[in-house]
């Protein structure tokens, strides 16, 4: 029997190792022995990461580089600010690389410390990848349907979650 192709609405497992331009790797699930799996055509990964696995196979490998516009964006100068330092709690201690939530229009979201000092506290509410080329490295383990109770939630189901107790529920 062939195996199928990843298209809309398949579960699709898979191994990648992502880096930047100057090959550090910044993530990799092999390292953690956890393969991603994900949901085609719901929005689950960028779209040009998508389009770039459609069509593909289980037991194929591939390369993709993403530019910032294909992934967390351009980085916005606009997005680094000062406040004064007592806008912050005095304990713990603030240090340079600390993130941490902040609330802004559009909700939470992540803010990374560039500088404090005893009057300022400069942070950055760009991703941490915003401006970055990306490149993934991509085995592909595994591609199945999706259960109907997979298509109701948008994502798969977590692993040693038995499929076909989930859809005899919802009966």
């Amino acid at each position: 029997m062939d195996s199928l192709a990843i298209e809309p609405s398949r579960v699709v497992d898979l191994h990648y190792r992502l880096h930047d331009n100057n090959e550090r790797t910044l993530d990799d699930s092999r390292v953690r022995q956890q393969p991603l799996a994900y949901l085609h055509g719901h929005g689950n990964l960028f779209p040009a990461l998508e389009a770039a696995l459609a069509g593909q196979r289980a037991g194929q490998s591939l390369r993709v580089t993403l530019s910032p516009k294909e992934s967390y964006g351009e980085r916005d100068e606009a997005l680094v600010s000062e406040s004064p330092r007592s806008a912050f709690p005095a304990e713990p201690s603030l240090s340079p690389g600390q993130r941490f939530q902040a609330q802004g229009p559009g909700g939470p979201h992540t803010v990374t410390l560039v500088a404090v000092d005893a009057e300022r506290v400069t942070v950055d509410a760009n991703h941490p990848l915003a401006g970055e080329t990306l490149t993934y490295e991509i085995s592909i383990l595994a591609v199945r349907e999706a259960t109907r109770a997979e298509l109701a939630k948008g994502h798969p189901l977590p692993p040693g979650t038995s499929h076909t107790d989930v859809e005899d529920k919802k009966q």
